[in-house]
């Protein structure tokens, strides 16, 4: 029997918060609740989860940079919930590593189909294909795709969110030609669904900070005027990782 989702539920509006809570747990999942970041940082050091959910309007905090933060402490999914609305509020939270986002008011019926969404991608495993590769090695990076994770020349993990990987998949399996953005969108949907036209360019320019030498430079990935973009690197396909 598999191990039962364990989700850790951030929200200062306690009535919110129960209801969510209640809710997951009707449909199977395990839930730690807390009502702000020191309870956040209690629960993450007693608990092991698979997924994050995180209102970024807690009371007397900046959930951004709470935020930020957490982003940078766990690799687990993070899903954002907020009062703010708009392209400009969701590339925030992309371009700080969320792995979607969901704004109030909410159904719960749509907050519970978004995280068994996330939780597929983030526990997704490659095809039994003989032929579909384990890895692709570019310039030292490994992209292993079953652990879905990158290592980096010096051998080090380099944490990936779930539409940085998938975007990073798309190029390597589509090396030295121009892409654009809409086929970008293209060739990830159905692994990412938080991907969307403007979070293609900020997740190209999270990938730039973590694999170029020269984010600024960028020699990987290149940004083709009127064109999209192009993964410059040689590429190839490892059947073992």
């Amino acid at each position: 029997m598999s191990r039962t989702p364990h989700i850790l539920i951030v929200d200062g509006d306690r009535e919110i918060r129960n209801r969510v809570m209640r809710f997951l747990v009707e449909h199977g999942f395990r839930v730690t609740p807390a009502a702000d970041s020191r309870g956040m940082s209690l629960a993450l050091k007693t608990g092991r989860f698979d997924l994050i959910v995180l209102d970024l309007m807690l009371p007397g905090e900046d959930g951004v940079q709470l935020f930020r933060r957490l982003r940078q402490q766990v690799t687990v999914p993070i899903l954002l919930l907020t009062a703010l609305s708009g392209e400009a509020d969701r590339v925030l939270g992309l371009e700080n590593g969320a792995d979607d986002y969901l704004t109030k008011p909410f159904s719960p019926r749509e907050l519970v189909a978004r995280i068994k969404a996330i939780l597929r991608r983030s526990a997704a495993a490659v095809p039994d294909d003989s032929d579909r590769p384990q890895a692709y090695m570019f310039e030292g990076w490994a992209l292993e795709i079953g652990k879905r994770h990158l290592r980096a020349p010096d051998g080090g993990i380099l944490p990936l969110t779930s539409g940085e990987f998938d975007l990073l998949l798309a190029f390597a399996e589509h090396p030295q030609r121009v892409l654009s953005r809409e086929q970008l969108l293209d060739l990830t949907r159905g692994r990412s669904t938080v991907l969307f036209d403007r979070s293609v360019d900020v997740q190209v320019s999270r990938l730039r900070r973590k694999i170029e030498a020269d984010p600024n430079m960028p020699e990987l990935i290149k940004t083709v005027r009127s064109g999209g973009y192009i993964f410059t690197p040689a590429v190839q396909a490892l059947q073992t990782a």
